[in-house]
C-alpha cells in the first residue's frame, strides 16, 4: 500500500483528471469518425456494423472532386494522412469508408464543406473528368445519386474509376462489375431529360451572333422566347430559348445537346 502526502496526493489526482478528460474527447473523436461498434458476450466475441456517421454528400461536386484526389493513394497513405491530424481508422474500416473518412477530414479542415444552401456554381474548369460529368450529364449524376442512397459505396468507387479511366477500368471489372459498367454508359449517353419547352443552352460559337444561334434553333421548331450573350469566360454563346411545344424541345436537345463545337467545348442544352 502506497501512502501519498496530501499535497502530492492533490496534485496527483488533479493530473487523472486530466488525463481522464482528454482520454474521454479522443474516444469521443474516433467514435465520431468510425463505425458504430456492438458487443457481444457470449463466446466474448466483438460484432461491428459498419454505419458511418459521416455529414458529405457524395453527389456534391466539390465531394466529388475531392475523392477523385483521394481515389489513387494507398490504404496506408490515408491512414498515414489520417494519424497526423490526430485521426486513427477503426479495425474494421475498409478501404472504402478509410478514402470516405479523409475526404470528409480534408473539406472539414479547408473549411469547404460548410452549406450554407446557397446554389453552386457551375466550375469554369474541372479538376477531373469525373467532376465534369457530375456537372453535365445529369441521367449519370442521377444514377450515382441513386447509389448513393442506397450506400453502395463499391458501385460508386467503380463509376468514380470508369469515367476517369474508362479502359482500365473495363479491364478490371469486366466479369465483377459488367452490368453496372454497362448502365453507366447508359446514363454517360442517354440525352437529360426534357420537362418543358424552355431550354438553357451554352456553347454555340461566339462568332454565329445572336441571328445565327437563333437561326440554328427555329430551324428545330418555332420559338416564343429567346435570350442570348456572350459567356464571359469563353468565346461562345449561352442563353435560353422557348419553344412553342414540348417536343420541339425534346428535338433541339436530341440533335445539339453533346455536340462537339471543336473548341474544346460541347453544346449543353437542359430543360429550365
Amino acid at each position: 500500500l502506497i501512502v501519498f502526502p496530501n499535497k502530492t496526493k492533490s496534485i496527483f489526482t488533479r493530473k487523472m483528471k486530466v488525463v481522464n478528460a482528454l482520454l474521454f474527447l479522443c474516444l469521443g473523436a474516433a467514435e465520431a469518425w468510425g463505425p458504430s461498434l456492438s458487443f457481444s458476450r457470449a463466446g466474448s466475441r466483438v460484432v461491428s456494423t459498419t454505419s458511418l456517421r459521416m455529414a458529405i454528400d457524395y453527389n456534391d461536386p466539390v465531394v466529388a472532386e475531392e475523392f477523385a484526389k483521394v481515389q489513387p493513394l494507398s490504404y496506408e497513405e490515408v491512414e498515414e494522412e489520417l494519424q497526423q491530424s490526430g485521426i486513427r481508422p477503426g479495425a474494421t474500416m475498409n478501404d472504402m469508408e478509410v478514402k470516405l473518412m479523409l475526404v470528409e477530414m480534408r473539406l472539414r479542415l479547408s473549411g469547404r464543406l460548410a452549406g450554407g444552401g446557397e446554389p453552386k456554381k457551375k466550375p469554369t474548369k474541372f479538376s477531373s473528368k469525373f467532376e465534369e460529368v457530375m456537372w453535365t450529364k445529369p441521367v449519370f449524376a442521377e444514377f450515382y445519386n441513386s447509389l448513393k442512397s442506397k450506400g453502395d459505396h463499391n458501385s460508386m468507387n467503380v463509376l468514380a474509376e470508369y469515367v476517369n479511366n474508362p479502359d482500365i477500368t473495363k479491364k478490371r471489372y469486366a466479369s465483377s462489375y459488367a452490368g453496372l459498367l454497362r448502365q453507366a454508359e447508359q446514363a454517360l449517353t442517354a440525352p437529360p431529360p426534357v420537362t418543358s419547352p424552355t431550354l438553357q443552352f451554352s456553347g454555340f460559337p461566339a462568332n454565329m451572333g445572336e441571328a445565327g444561334c437563333k437561326m440554328t434553333l427555329e430551324s428545330i421548331g418555332a420559338i416564343t422566347e429567346f435570350e442570348c450573350m456572350e459567356d464571359e469566360d469563353f468565346p461562345v454563346l449561352k442563353g435560353k430559348v422557348t419553344f412553342e411545344d414540348i417536343e420541339a424541345a425534346k428535338k433541339a436537345v436530341a440533335q445539339y445537346n453533346g455536340m462537339d463545337m471543336g473548341m474544346g467545348t460541347s453544346l449543353e442544352l437542359a430543360s429550365v
